[in-house]
């Protein structure tokens, strides 16, 4: 059964690879294409959302049909990113454990710890690791030498 098998990106990856050669969808999956793609996908999960409000952790109050339903937009949408960043050369893993790293710079954890005020990020003062000669301005986050520190 798939749910006994351990997920990875990498297995994720190769079986959305093998799912489009089988097919021959290949042609079809530009990355330009698999991102309409997910943002229609983003469309149908946040229709999900769209008039209940604010909803507690965990859904206490969903059926499990609503879940099953949910799980399935969440999956869709992970499965397209999955293929879009192989499509594009991009190793998901990786790239999300910078940019985790890139946030950590970018959000230290005094300044930022609990802070829920509604204040933009760029309110809290810069902390010798977030200062503004470690920020990119092209990307809006610390630069690459500010991880090398």
């Amino acid at each position: 059964m798939a749910g006994e098998e351990e997920v990875t990106l990498e297995s994720l990856r190769k079986k959305m690879a093998d799912f489009a050669r089988e097919r021959d969808w290949e042609p079809f999956h530009s990355p330009r294409n698999l991102l309409l793609a997910l943002v229609g996908e983003v469309g149908e999960l946040s229709e999900i959302f769209q008039w209940k409000g604010e909803v507690p952790k965990g859904l206490p109050e969903w059926g499990e049909e609503e879940k099953q339903h949910l799980g399935e937009e969440l999956s869709d949408v992970l499965l397209y990113l999955v293929r879009l960043s192989d499509m594009c050369g991009v190793d998901l893993g990786k790239a999300a454990l910078r940019k985790l790293e890139l946030n950590a710079l970018k959000y230290p954890v005094q300044p930022c710890k609990g802070s829920s005020s509604g204040k933009k990020h760029t309110h809290h003062p810069p902390t010798s690791a977030s200062n503004s000669s470690t920020e990119d301005p092209s990307s809006g986050g610390a630069s690459e030498e500010a991880l090398k520190r």
